[in-house]
């Protein structure tokens, strides 16, 4: 069984939590990268016409990404993971999973949040994406341990 571990990280402590999560699970690992960063202002989610939170206001917004997608077809695990905004996943998490072919994977969501929990989150994927084996992994708080890969 192959394993990838897949995350968007706005300010790197996502970053630091799959890097972490792809060793503890000998996982490899792609980066779920915008085609435009994200700057500090538009990560300032208490500013309503910030980048962050007119994306995260329009659900039909898709950011594009940064680089191909890379071939699936050979994990039968993929664990996909995201700093928790406004309750669910950053907009690029759903412009990965919408171009990616996940059909018949195991899907795990990890997540990193400085207040909310994981279960929204998680729920809001699998409404969006009822075809896919969508499960819930961790809310990461601190170092990976094995029993999260």
């Amino acid at each position: 069984m192959k394993r990838l571990v897949t995350y968007f990280s706005a300010s790197g402590v996502t970053r630091k939590a799959a890097e972490e999560l792809a060793a503890v699970a000998k996982a490899d690992i792609h980066e779920i990268k915008p085609a435009e960063p994200y700057t500090r202002e538009d990560l300032d989610w208490r500013n309503k016409k910030s980048r962050s939170s007119l994306e995260m206001q329009n659900e039909a917004s898709r950011p594009a990404l940064d680089g191909a997608i890379p071939d699936l077809s050979e994990y039968d695990t993929v664990y996909i993971g995201f700093p928790i905004w406004w309750g669910v996943a950053p907009r690029v998490v759903n412009t990965f999973i919408e171009n990616s072919d996940l059909k018949d994977k195991d899907l795990i969501v990890f997540a990193t949040s400085g207040g909310s929990g994981l279960e929204y989150a998680v729920n809001d994927l699998r409404k969006r994406y009822p075809g896919l084996n969508i499960r819930s992994g961790r809310l990461v708080k601190g170092k990976v341990t094995e029993d999260m890969a």
